[in-house]
């Protein structure tokens, strides 16, 4: 295969769960010398293999990015960077933090934007894939806050200032922030100290605040997606499946670890909060083991219909639904003709 023109492009592989993103993304890697970079806001989490769905087996060693990829980190210290080969791809961003670490989309980005740098850098194709949408807009388009919260004490420091005193500050900071804003932000003294705030914390966090803005023909977006009846077996096929896998087992060993359903994710996670009545004492019957299952594939459900609601909303998605026949020949066949030849309408089918 001819060797592409690298500029920095981004292939995405997106949509709800149970429709195959992975294991599509790691053959279109495999075939385009890519690398995925997971965007699944659970699997970031170490212990949390089975019920995540990462689907690493006893040969998947985590491998440091120093020497091979060839840079370091210097971002929070309690995050792990480094990547899994699975297949001989490798996958980033998967067992960043321990499970009583609450990991949020300004961490997230901390990560992918320097890993997706590097991919780029040495001249490969990275492949964001996975479910949670806000994390992916994040690193495409940024998020105006990045959830940072309010720094109360600068607050009270900056009510003092002048109106006058918070446009040149603000102007001084960001230029194009503050050119842009409208003559009714660049009036309001609490819209500016909010600005200014954003942007203080910006610098501190080195975070960029408009995502990775790249250009239309170098970002291609693919969705996979079925009928909800296709989706929900499926979901349910996968949550048996995890049972056998080992996620009792795996939540046990969690809970020895310290990590309980109050002081950890375990509590919020599909897979693992299902079960908190169940690892409760002497909670362990036939019943309640039913019902626990029953919940988490109900759970589920409501999860992909969430997912589908919030990924309708980007139009530049090309959408293939996974129970048409040779979808995927298809999606390579469109992602093939976007990397070599870069003359692709990204209408999509709808």
């Amino acid at each position: 295969m001819e060797k592409p023109v690298i500029n920095k492009k981004l292939l995405v592989v997106a949509g709800p769960t149970a429709t195959g993103k992975t294991s599509l993304a790691i053959e279109l890697a495999q075939r385009l010398k890519g690398e995925l970079v997971n965007a699944d806001s659970r699997q970031v989490y170490r212990g949390m293999d089975v019920g995540t769905g990462k689907d690493l087996n006893k040969f998947s060693i985590f491998h440091p990015p120093a020497g091979e990829a060839g840079f370091q980190f210097s971002i929070k210290k309690r995050l792990k960077i480094g990547y899994y080969l699975v297949d001989k791809v490798p996958i980033w961003l998967l067992d960043i933090v321990e499970p009583d670490y609450r990991f949020n989309v300004s961490d997230y980005l901390s990560c992918a934007l320097p890993v997706i740098d590097d991919i780029w850098r040495r001249g490969k194709l990275p492949i964001l894939v996975g479910g949670t949408g806000f994390y992916i807009k994040a690193l495409l388009d940024g998020i105006e806050t990045l959830g940072i919260k309010p720094d109360w004490q600068w607050r009270e420091k900056a009510r003092k200032l002048k109106l006058l005193g918070l446009q040149e500050m603000l102007r001084k900071i960001n230029p194009e922030r503050f050119s842009k804003m409208n003559q009714s932000d660049r009036n309001n003294p609490r819209r500016l100290i909010r600005a200014i705030e954003v942007e203080r914390q910006l610098k501190k966090l080195k975070i960029k605040n408009e995502g990775l803005n790249l250009k239309k023909r170098n970002l291609l977006i693919i969705g996979l997606k079925a009928p909800y009846r296709v989706l929900y077996e499926r979901i349910d096929k996968r949550v048996e499946k995890r049972l056998k896998q080992g996620l009792l087992a795996e939540i046990e060993g969690l809970l020895r670890k310290g990590y309980g359903f109050q002081n950890s994710v375990l509590g919020t996670t599909l897979a693992y909060k299902e079960w908190q009545e169940y690892f409760g004492e002497g909670s362990r019957s036939a019943e309640v083991k039913r019902k626990a299952i029953e919940r988490w594939k109900y759970d589920e459900h409501r999860y992909a219909r969430r997912q589908m609601t919030w990924f309708r909303k980007e139009k530049r998605i090309n959408w293939f639904d996974i129970t048409q026949k040779n979808f995927s020949q298809k999606v390579e066949k469109m992602v093939r003709k976007w990397y070599i030849n870069s003359k692709l309408d990204l209408k999509g089918e709808g």
